[in-house]
């Protein structure tokens, strides 16, 4: 579904990715793991269009899309949810959820997606007319996946999910990832977590210094030395 060859990003003259492949096969969970600074932020950006790559080919669904810009990548199913929870603080919850859905086509579309999601998080149907800035942290963190799903994704990027949430609030954020995957939602899940993302990826890919050093499947990563000792400390 999506395959990056050879990608190589900078930021004007600072190189941040050199030369990174990687595949992700129709209604997988990727992860996508490695230290902070390893250019893991800057790879889902070039991916989205956002940050245009100096080399390589980004191809989603056989497509090339690395010269696409961000709102093209979106309407042919690719969405992004975005590190550090950006909601809208001073909209509604509803509100926040309609602006996903502006891909949509029609009202009805967009009520039943909205109600496909209420049933994923039913906390945010009861504070449906709140304002987003008065949720709690985990609150936002299902919200921003919530208004990701309105636009009924095939491939879903979720970056750093985690990032400040309680333990028990990562658990179930993770645990409805996976349950969207098992709906049929391509995931690339791009974390610091390492444990909790291989524990529920089918494959996974180890970033660092701008290159992938590592790959493979969850199980046989999560007992590589390598990744026991720089990541887990055992």
């Amino acid at each position: 579904m999506l395959d990056i060859e050879n990608v190589s990003a900078a930021y004007g003259m600072v190189q941040i990715l050199r030369d990174v492949s990687f595949h992700v096969e129709e209604k997988e969970i990727i992860s996508i793991i490695g230290p902070n600074g390893a250019g893991k932020t800057t790879l889902v950006k070039t991916i989205m269009g956002l940050l245009h790559p100096k080399n390589g080919a980004i191809r989603f669904k056989g497509e090339n899309i690395e010269k696409l810009p961000p709102y093209e990548i979106v309407k042919k199913g690719l969405i992004l949810i975005p590190e550090g929870r950006d909601i809208f603080p001073r909209m509604t919850v509803e509100e926040n959820l309609k602006l996903g859905a502006y891909t949509a086509n029609g009202k009805s579309n967009v009520k039943e997606a909205k109600e496909k999601v209420y049933q994923i998080f039913p906390v945010l149907k009861k504070k449906e007319k709140a304002l987003a800035q008065t949720l709690s942290g985990g609150e936002q963190q299902m919200l921003v996946i919530c208004r990701s799903l309105m636009s009924n994704p095939q491939l879903l990027i979720l970056d750093e999910p985690s990032l400040g949430l309680a333990p028990i609030i990562v658990e179930k954020v993770l645990d409805t990832v996976r349950k969207i995957n098992e709906e049929g939602v391509t995931i690339l899940l791009v974390e610091q977590n390492i444990r909790d993302s291989l524990d529920i990826a089918d494959r996974g890919y180890v970033l660092e210094q701008g290159n992938i050093i590592l790959e493979g499947k969850s199980k046989e990563l999560l007992c590589n030395n390598h990744i026991k000792q720089v990541y887990m400390g055992l």
